[in-house]
Protein backbone atom coordinates (compact mmCIF):
# COMPACT_ATOMS: atom_id res chain seq x y z
CA UNK A 1 0.00 0.00 0.00
CA UNK A 2 1.07 3.31 -1.11
CA UNK A 3 1.92 5.70 2.23
CA UNK A 4 0.43 9.15 1.64
CA UNK A 5 1.99 11.98 2.71
CA UNK A 6 0.14 14.76 4.33
CA UNK A 7 2.25 17.94 3.37
CA UNK A 8 2.50 17.14 -0.29
CA UNK A 9 2.95 19.85 -2.13
CA UNK A 10 2.65 22.01 1.14
CA UNK A 11 6.02 23.96 1.50
CA UNK A 12 8.46 22.94 4.63
CA UNK A 13 11.18 24.79 6.42
CA UNK A 14 14.00 22.73 7.83
CA UNK A 15 13.73 22.69 11.59
CA UNK A 16 16.38 23.43 13.74
CA UNK A 17 18.61 20.55 15.09
CA UNK A 18 17.88 21.32 18.92
CA UNK A 19 14.17 21.36 18.91
CA UNK A 20 13.18 18.40 16.20
CA UNK A 21 11.48 16.09 17.93
CA UNK A 22 9.40 18.91 20.00
CA UNK A 23 8.83 20.78 16.31
CA UNK A 24 8.30 17.37 14.75
CA UNK A 25 5.53 15.86 17.83
CA UNK A 26 3.32 20.02 17.51
CA UNK A 27 3.03 19.62 13.59
CA UNK A 28 2.05 16.31 13.82
CA UNK A 29 -0.86 16.77 16.22
CA UNK A 30 -1.81 19.84 14.87
CA UNK A 31 -2.45 17.93 11.70
CA UNK A 32 -3.97 14.73 13.23
CA UNK A 33 -5.90 17.40 15.65
CA UNK A 34 -7.41 19.84 11.93
CA UNK A 35 -7.77 16.37 9.84
CA UNK A 36 -5.00 16.76 8.02
CA UNK A 37 -3.80 13.70 8.77
CA UNK A 38 -7.04 11.65 8.24
CA UNK A 39 -8.21 8.84 11.04
CA UNK A 40 -6.96 5.44 9.91
CA UNK A 41 -4.11 7.09 8.19
CA UNK A 42 -0.74 5.14 7.96
CA UNK A 43 2.03 7.18 8.48
CA UNK A 44 5.50 6.46 7.51
CA UNK A 45 8.46 7.52 9.77
CA UNK A 46 11.39 7.45 6.86
CA UNK A 47 8.43 9.16 4.61
CA UNK A 48 8.10 11.85 7.40
CA UNK A 49 11.51 11.92 7.87
CA UNK A 50 12.61 12.90 4.04
CA UNK A 51 9.35 15.72 4.82
CA UNK A 52 10.92 17.30 7.42
CA UNK A 53 14.52 16.97 6.08
CA UNK A 54 15.77 14.99 9.49
CA UNK A 55 16.41 11.56 10.81
CA UNK A 56 14.40 9.21 11.44
CA UNK A 57 14.91 8.92 15.39
CA UNK A 58 13.27 12.56 16.18
CA UNK A 59 10.37 11.38 14.20
CA UNK A 60 9.89 7.99 15.54
CA UNK A 61 9.78 9.27 19.14
CA UNK A 62 7.63 12.13 18.13
CA UNK A 63 5.05 9.39 16.79
CA UNK A 64 5.64 7.49 20.55
CA UNK A 65 4.57 10.28 22.17
CA UNK A 66 1.43 10.71 19.95
CA UNK A 67 0.68 7.18 20.56
CA UNK A 68 1.05 7.61 24.66
CA UNK A 69 -1.39 10.26 23.74
CA UNK A 70 -3.79 7.74 22.25
CA UNK A 71 -3.39 9.98 19.08
CA UNK A 72 -1.76 7.18 17.11
CA UNK A 73 -1.89 4.15 17.24
CA UNK A 74 0.69 1.13 16.27
CA UNK A 75 -1.14 -2.10 14.20
CA UNK A 76 0.55 -5.31 15.55
CA UNK A 77 2.36 -6.89 12.56
CA UNK A 78 1.68 -3.58 10.26
CA UNK A 79 2.40 -0.05 10.93
CA UNK A 80 1.68 2.88 12.75
CA UNK A 81 -1.65 4.96 11.42
CA UNK A 82 -3.85 7.69 12.82
CA UNK A 83 -6.15 6.73 15.83
CA UNK A 84 -10.09 6.73 14.77
CA UNK A 85 -12.14 8.87 16.40
CA UNK A 86 -13.92 6.85 19.16
CA UNK A 87 -17.62 7.64 20.01
CA UNK A 88 -16.42 5.89 23.89
CA UNK A 89 -13.16 7.59 23.89
CA UNK A 90 -14.59 11.04 23.21
CA UNK A 91 -17.62 10.42 26.20
CA UNK A 92 -14.30 9.84 29.02
CA UNK A 93 -12.53 12.59 27.20
CA UNK A 94 -15.38 15.33 27.30
CA UNK A 95 -16.16 13.88 30.82
CA UNK A 96 -13.02 14.45 32.32
CA UNK A 97 -12.34 17.97 30.34
CA UNK A 98 -15.37 19.28 31.83
CA UNK A 99 -14.31 18.19 35.19
CA UNK A 100 -11.15 19.97 34.52
CA UNK A 101 -12.79 23.38 33.41
CA UNK A 102 -14.97 23.19 36.19
CA UNK A 103 -12.07 22.84 38.74
CA UNK A 104 -10.42 25.97 37.06
CA UNK A 105 -13.34 28.02 36.82
CA UNK A 106 -13.76 27.91 40.96
CA UNK A 107 -10.54 28.77 41.51
CA UNK A 108 -10.23 30.94 39.05
CA UNK A 109 -13.71 33.54 39.98
CA UNK A 110 -12.47 35.13 43.44
CA UNK A 111 -9.44 36.16 41.60
CA UNK A 112 -11.26 37.31 37.99
CA UNK A 113 -10.69 41.05 37.13
CA UNK A 114 -13.42 43.19 35.35
CA UNK A 115 -11.17 43.31 32.16
CA UNK A 116 -11.20 39.38 32.21
CA UNK A 117 -15.08 39.63 32.21
CA UNK A 118 -15.36 41.92 29.31
CA UNK A 119 -12.62 39.70 27.79
CA UNK A 120 -14.90 36.79 28.11
CA UNK A 121 -18.16 38.90 26.56
CA UNK A 122 -15.71 39.51 23.52
CA UNK A 123 -15.07 36.30 22.98
CA UNK A 124 -18.71 35.07 23.07
CA UNK A 125 -19.53 37.67 20.57
CA UNK A 126 -16.64 36.03 18.38
CA UNK A 127 -17.66 32.51 19.14
CA UNK A 128 -21.42 33.87 17.84
CA UNK A 129 -20.03 35.59 14.81
CA UNK A 130 -18.52 31.54 14.25
CA UNK A 131 -21.32 30.25 14.70
CA UNK A 132 -23.29 31.87 12.25
CA UNK A 133 -20.79 31.51 9.67
CA UNK A 134 -20.29 28.25 10.33
CA UNK A 135 -16.52 28.71 10.63
CA UNK A 136 -15.76 25.24 12.99
CA UNK A 137 -11.66 26.39 13.74
CA UNK A 138 -12.64 30.30 14.50
CA UNK A 139 -15.56 28.65 16.84
CA UNK A 140 -13.39 26.47 18.27
CA UNK A 141 -10.82 29.02 18.80
CA UNK A 142 -13.25 31.73 20.22
CA UNK A 143 -14.61 28.96 22.72
CA UNK A 144 -10.47 28.54 24.02
CA UNK A 145 -10.05 31.88 24.68
CA UNK A 146 -13.36 31.84 26.86
CA UNK A 147 -12.29 29.14 28.87
CA UNK A 148 -8.59 29.69 29.42
CA UNK A 149 -9.24 33.41 30.99
CA UNK A 150 -10.21 30.41 33.65
CA UNK A 151 -7.43 28.69 33.43
CA UNK A 152 -5.03 32.09 33.43
CA UNK A 153 -7.25 32.96 36.34
CA UNK A 154 -6.61 30.01 38.42
CA UNK A 155 -2.93 29.58 37.41
CA UNK A 156 -2.98 26.18 38.18
CA UNK A 157 -0.17 23.95 35.94
CA UNK A 158 -1.58 20.58 36.51
CA UNK A 159 -4.77 21.38 35.55
CA UNK A 160 -3.48 22.88 31.98
CA UNK A 161 -1.14 19.95 31.33
CA UNK A 162 -3.69 17.51 31.85
CA UNK A 163 -5.74 19.54 29.58
CA UNK A 164 -2.85 19.97 26.71
CA UNK A 165 -3.13 16.03 26.99
CA UNK A 166 -6.65 15.47 26.45
CA UNK A 167 -7.60 18.56 24.87
CA UNK A 168 -6.87 17.22 21.02
CA UNK A 169 -9.23 14.51 21.42
CA UNK A 170 -12.02 16.92 22.11
CA UNK A 171 -10.99 19.51 19.18
CA UNK A 172 -10.33 16.16 16.73
CA UNK A 173 -14.43 15.37 17.60
CA UNK A 174 -15.17 19.13 17.55
CA UNK A 175 -13.73 19.08 13.95
CA UNK A 176 -15.11 16.23 12.39
CA UNK A 177 -18.82 16.34 13.10
CA UNK A 178 -19.08 20.54 14.16
CA UNK A 179 -20.99 20.92 10.94
CA UNK A 180 -23.59 18.19 11.63
CA UNK A 181 -24.89 19.06 15.08
CA UNK A 182 -27.83 20.52 15.78
CA UNK A 183 -29.58 22.54 18.96
CA UNK A 184 -25.23 24.04 20.26
CA UNK A 185 -26.20 26.39 22.90
CA UNK A 186 -22.69 27.13 24.06
CA UNK A 187 -23.93 31.19 23.21
CA UNK A 188 -26.21 30.91 25.59
CA UNK A 189 -24.41 28.92 28.31
CA UNK A 190 -21.58 31.07 28.48
CA UNK A 191 -23.96 33.81 28.98
CA UNK A 192 -25.03 32.41 31.80
CA UNK A 193 -21.64 31.98 33.12
CA UNK A 194 -21.02 35.25 32.51
CA UNK A 195 -23.27 36.70 34.75
CA UNK A 196 -22.82 33.81 37.06
CA UNK A 197 -18.81 35.28 37.25
CA UNK A 198 -20.53 38.89 37.61
CA UNK A 199 -22.18 37.91 41.05
CA UNK A 200 -18.58 36.17 41.96
CA UNK A 201 -20.62 32.94 42.42
CA UNK A 202 -17.68 30.32 42.16
CA UNK A 203 -20.50 27.71 42.71
CA UNK A 204 -22.61 28.73 39.98
CA UNK A 205 -19.64 29.33 37.74
CA UNK A 206 -18.15 25.93 38.18
CA UNK A 207 -21.70 23.97 37.84
CA UNK A 208 -22.23 26.11 34.44
CA UNK A 209 -19.18 25.25 33.39
CA UNK A 210 -18.83 21.45 33.79
CA UNK A 211 -22.68 22.20 32.01
CA UNK A 212 -21.37 23.85 29.12
CA UNK A 213 -18.92 20.73 28.06
CA UNK A 214 -20.61 18.07 29.13
CA UNK A 215 -23.75 19.13 26.78
CA UNK A 216 -21.50 19.77 23.56
CA UNK A 217 -19.79 16.15 24.20
CA UNK A 218 -23.03 14.90 24.19
CA UNK A 219 -24.27 16.51 21.13
CA UNK A 220 -21.42 15.55 19.24
CA UNK A 221 -21.44 11.81 20.45
CA UNK A 222 -25.20 12.08 19.01
CA UNK A 223 -23.71 12.03 15.82
CA UNK A 224 -20.96 9.52 16.43
CA UNK A 225 -24.02 6.49 16.72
Amino acid sequence: MRYIGFMKNKMINPISRSSFRDEVYRTLKKAIVMLELQPGQRLNDKELADQFEISRTPVREALKRLEDEGLVESVPGSSTRVSPIDAEAANHAFTVVAALHSLAARLAVPLLTDNDIETMESCNRLLSIALERADVIKAIEADDSFHRIFLNAAGNPEIRTALDRISPKVHRLEISRFGSIKGLKSVEQHDQIITACKNRDKTAVSRLVEKNWLSLGELLSEQMD
